[in-house]
């Protein structure tokens, strides 16, 4: 599965405005979220806010958002996408926002750590909200600034290419220009003619409304590991063994999609390696890793393919390896779980070797989801593993 998450037909946000008036009831949005209250006395830098803090400017970008042509023309559940990024867009800045040594405020970092703290709102909703529309307004919410710093990036044309495999840019510029609007700033025009172009230069590189298209996914797997590389040209595929890397927190089920989906894979499994080793469950020495890459090192060698198994819950974490698996000329698949934390710790607790409670915790505050352009196939298996 390796095609752009697509939203449910039926999800709308919780007072998400509709036609004909469009009414933003904010005072029902006050009292219904907890986490809106935060926003409020959290400082902006007023050079580039002068509007006031936090929870004023959220509410002026919802307005800007729902009086916007282009909003109101989409389906509901899009509006309602976008709706509730637009809302939970400075969600983090509470804990990020700082006054630097000149005196200015800034938040850097927010935008990151944000769209990790949509995930966990979004997934404590009483309706539980599909898998592929959490992680789409987690998306917009950790990619809309792009359309502004577009042009500061090294290569702007990767960019938006590669944010387009996860989230419609359309949806980030539209998102964009109401948090312009949403501010009192000024150097509004200027950087409302930044989103103007950076709609332009998504519809020239085909990646406006829907991914990027390449030639094959080895040829989208290179370009993403090259600088300057061109997504039209096919890459030859050079690849001798197949990995599979698995992802997830622990107890979401791994274990058991490898004995029903691979059952004849050899597996190298971090938990097991940690059994034969004597090394606690919630510890991961350097010589753990030593081994299990050597055993790895040997079955790439004769080219031969099979299971890593580990959590890899960060980006980082799973890049390392993807790296020494290139390197060996590896096709790698990645294989994401996701159950509920409240059944992972259900689950954890009947373990004969249970992780610490503080430790899954952890791994799910950090967690970073699997997205397409890090592999070059990346499946998401949802729900109770």
């Amino acid at each position: 599965m390796n095609t752009l998450l697509s939203p449910s037909p039926t999800w709308t946000f919780p007072f998400c405005p509709e036609p004909p008036d469009w009414f933003l009831d904010w005072d029902s949005i006050q009292n219904h979220f907890d986490w809106i209250q935060n926003l409020e006395g959290c400082q902006q830098d007023p050079i580039y806010h002068a509007e006031g803090d936090v929870l004023i400017h959220t509410k002026m970008v919802c307005e800007a958002l729902i009086s916007s042509p282009n909003w109101r023309q989409l389906p509901l559940q899009e509006r309602s996408i976008l709706f509730a990024a637009a809302l939970l867009h400075d969600v983090a800045k509470p804990g990020f926002t700082k006054i630097e040594a000149d005196g200015s405020i800034s938040s850097k970092g927010h935008a990151r750590q944000g769209a990790r703290m949509v995930r966990q709102i979004l997934s404590q909703f009483d309706t539980p909200v599909q898998f592929s529309i959490r992680e789409t307004v987690c998306a917009i919410v950790k990619f809309g600034s792009l359309p502004i710093w577009l042009l500061d990036k090294p290569n702007p044309q990767q960019s938006v290419i590669k944010v387009s495999q996860a989230v419609r840019c359309d949806f980030l510029a539209l998102l964009a220009e109401a948090d312009v609007r949403g501010r009192e700033c000024g150097d509004r025009q200027e950087l409302l003619d930044k989103i103007q172009l950076f709609w332009e230069f998504c519809q020239e590189n085909n990646c406006l409304d829907s991914p990027r298209q390449f030639p094959s996914a080895h040829s989208r797997f290179i370009y993403f590991r090259k600088e300057n590389g061109n997504p039209d040209y096919e890459a030859f595929d050079d690849t001798k063994c197949e990995v599979i890397l698995m992802s997830g927190l622990p107890g979401s089920g791994k274990d058991y999609w490898i004995r029903e989906n691979l059952p004849n894979w050899p597996v190298i499994s971090l938990d097991a390696l940690r059994k034969e080793m004597n090394v606690a469950p919630d510890e991961t020495p350097g010589n753990v890793i030593m081994e299990a890459k050597n055993r790895a090192r040997e079955y790439m060698k004769s080219g031969r393919s099979f299971v890593w198994n580990a959590t890899n819950t960060t980006k980082q974490m799973r890049q390392q390896l993807i790296n020494f698996f290139a390197g060996y000329q590896a096709r790698i698949r990645v294989v994401y779980l996701e159950v509920p934390l409240e059944e992972i710790l259900r689950r954890n607790r009947s373990r004969t070797a249970a992780v610490p409670q503080a430790v899954i915790q952890r791994l799910a505050n950090r967690l970073d989801i699997p997205d397409s352009t890090e592999a070059h196939q990346v499946e998401w298996i949802v729900g109770r593993a």
